[in-house]
């Protein structure tokens, strides 16, 4: 591989799809948790698709009929970055979330073990919370209070 000079074109993450099997459900799962409707537009019965977003988020959400072919619940690890974690997680669950008890994993052990319970020294990037929405696809809240350099 040779290295180059050249800036790389910018590109920036917009939107993530999300197959849901209820559109009316969802939208009422993620409206409630605070996300705001971007559009919603129907071509039928068989299209559908609502761009939501989450409070503070350059990147959205699709939901829909005919958007796409995955599995209802199929996304899993999508990633809610936070800086407090504690009072993300208190909010979710006080707007209907079933979210996990805060836990770190023991990567420097080898394996990606889930313990319970903030990281050691409260290390950024290194505490989570968990919760999914009615079709089990699975959101990550992780506590970045220092981003990395170059970020």
């Amino acid at each position: 591989m040779s290295e180059t000079t050249e800036e790389l074109q910018p590109m920036k993450l917009e939107v993530l799809v999300l197959p849901v099997s209820d559109v009316g459900r969802s939208l009422g799962f993620y409206q409630g948790l605070g996300w705001r409707i971007d559009a919603d537009f129907e071509a039928g019965p068989e299209f559908r698709i609502v761009q939501l977003t989450p409070p503070g988020s350059p990147c959205s959400i699709h939901i829909g009929r005919g958007i796409t072919s995955s599995a209802p619940g199929s996304a899993q690890g999508n990633y809610l970055v936070v800086s407090d974690i504690e009072r993300a997680r208190a909010d979710l669950i006080s707007r209907g979330a079933d979210v996990t008890e805060v836990f770190h994993n023991l990567y420097d052990t080898g394996t990606p073990e889930r313990v319970y319970g903030h990281a050691p020294d409260r290390t950024s990037y290194g505490s989570y919370a968990s919760f999914s929405d009615p079709d089990g696809n699975v959101w990550l809240l992780q506590e970045v209070t220092e981003r990395q350099p170059g970020r």
